[in-house]
């Protein structure tokens, strides 16, 4: 088959960055295709360009052989191009049926939805191309890998027939993928050509077709997986030699710096979110929590920090009552926290880095002078964040919004590892970037570690927390269900525990 897909020195500036440089790829229909690159090195503004979310400076772009201007997402799923981003853009009061429709209702006289026919319509798709689907579950049944399945089904509704998917694999656990790269296979097979976006670089060869990197804005080469490795991947994304993490020395106390004894946490409309929920997390160890998102971790995340009261059971942090204790009293306490949405939680998106590097510290010195915030020392430590975590950007005045992602992450991370915290909760520190700089987040969580801080690693990604956890406790449906040893269990062995089907 030819190219279905022809993209020729495509190019988008913003003030002071050059987000895309005479990028060229050529994608192969009936293929997947992955695009892989560190951090702001132009794949999200070349898949926004191929959505029709931006408009690129200079270039050209084919699909099907013919030359397109694609002005916005309408145009592109108009040619047959859809995109299922990291975020699911789903409703959670809404049944399968009306998530997919959404937008594309089938209609009588403009105002009355074919509801037969779109049910009908969802249920050949499914059948065609393997997505165990439910056109009438309610959203808010579903796990993640169920959800994603309804993504992939929504454009597939709307005739795609090339497939952007962004990050598919970040949420899921080893079943789940599998699941997912099965689907993807029938997809192709059936003569849709998929652009799969990630940074894990194992899932990357063992699904890919063809692998392109980026570097710098710019597209550098395409490899066949055959002919490449991890290595040479890693080191043409980041053109040169990956950090090395450090093993960092164990240095286990027996003094527990957060206890969680039978906590059970119910919201106001009494649904019950955690249920005798027990944990302890001492200095100097890294403690990894798996589970499937959705099992009470952000509401366990909240009863650390101050933000919720749990309804019975007591959360102790650094020996105070976090029930009865203001969250700026924790944190002046020396916990440290990386939230795992860095754009909802992490930042104020329309502020400079310099004021961002305050959040949080806004009473502490170098960063006040009494009530005064002292913008030079602000501006100097946050140059050093910048310099420390290889965050790319021009300078400490640029808007948060305007560092992709994964720098914004770094950003976060360099941030709350400044001063002398004694407990860290990190949910999805590495969420979203490339390997260099989850070499350089890892090593500096060992060091903390080794210096005698205790770290709560809340993550997603079962190699993280194979690689750095001394212990793995699993929640599901709100309780610890599993306390693992990372020596001696297997990644297959920690899905089975999160999704409920074994404990230990």
């Amino acid at each position: 088959m030819g190219n279905i897909l022809e993209v020729v020195g495509v190019e988008k500036k913003y003030p002071g960055v050059v987000a895309n440089r005479d990028v060229s790829l050529q994608v192969r229909e009936g293929s997947i295709h992955a695009i892989i690159g560190e951090n702001g090195a132009g794949k999200s503004t070349l898949m926004k360009t191929l959505y029709g979310l931006i408009r690129p400076d200079a270039g050209s772009i084919k699909v099907f052989g013919q030359e397109v201007s694609l002005k916005s997402p309408q145009d592109a799923i108009a040619l047959g191009i859809g995109m299922v981003h990291q975020h699911f853009k789903l409703a959670d009061n809404a049944t399968v049926l009306e998530n997919v429709i959404l937008g594309s209702e089938p209609s009588c006289f403009g105002f009355v939805i074919k509801y037969d026919e779109a049910r009908k319509k969802l249920l050949e798709i499914a059948e065609t191309y393997h997505l165990d689907i439910d056109p009438d579950e309610s959203l808010s049944n579903l796990g993640v890998g169920e959800r994603q399945r309804v993504e992939i089904a929504k454009v597939l509704f709307r005739g795609a027939k090339i497939l952007i998917l962004d990050e598919p694999t970040a949420v899921l656990v080893p079943q789940e993928v599998t699941e997912l790269f099965e689907n993807l296979r029938d997809l192709v097979n059936k003569g849709l050509t998929v652009l799969f976006i990630s940074h894990k670089l194992d899932e990357v060869l063992s699904i890919a077709d063809d692998i392109t990197i980026m570097r710098q804005g710019t597209t550098v080469v395409t490899k066949k997986p055959a002919d490449t490795n991890k290595k040479e991947l890693a080191e043409l994304m980041v053109g040169g030699e990956l950090p090395k993490p450090i093993a960092g020395v164990q240095n286990i106390s027996k003094t527990s710096i957060l206890s969680i004894k039978e906590a059970s946490y119910s919201r106001l409309d009494g649904r019950e979110i955690l249920h005798d929920l027990n944990l302890d997390l001492h200095g100097g160890e890294i403690l990894g929590l798996a589970g499937v998102e959705g099992n009470g971790q952000s509401e366990l995340i909240e009863l650390i920090m101050g933000l919720l009261s749990p309804t019975t059971g007591s959360v102790e942090v650094l020996g105070l009552d976090a029930a009865h204790t203001h969250t700026r009293d924790i944190r002046n306490a020396g916990v440290a926290y990386i939230p795992q949405d860095r754009q909802r939680d992490g930042l104020l998106m329309s502020a400079p880095l310099w004021e961002n590097r305050i959040l949080g510290h806004q009473f502490a010195t170098p960063m006040a002078n009494g009530i005064w915030v002292n913008k030079g020392a602000a501006a100097e430590d946050s140059k050093r964040v910048v310099e420390e975590f290889d965050v790319r950007t021009p300078g400490v005045n640029v808007l948060a919004s305007a560092l992709s992602g994964g720098n914004q992450q770094k950003f976060i991370v360099g941030r709350e590892l400044s001063g002398d915290p004694k407990l860290i909760v990190a949910a999805q520190p590495t969420r979203g970037v490339d390997v260099g700089a989850q070499a350089i987040i890892w090593d500096h969580l060992m060091k903390a570690r080794s210096h005698g801080v205790g770290i709560l690693l809340i993550s997603a990604d079962l190699e993280e927390l194979f690689s750095l956890s001394d212990r793995i406790a699993v929640i599901y449906s709100g309780s610890i269900v599993s306390i693992l040893n990372p020596l001696n269990t297997s990644p297959e062995d920690l899905g089975l525990a999160m999704t409920g089907a074994k404990s230990a």
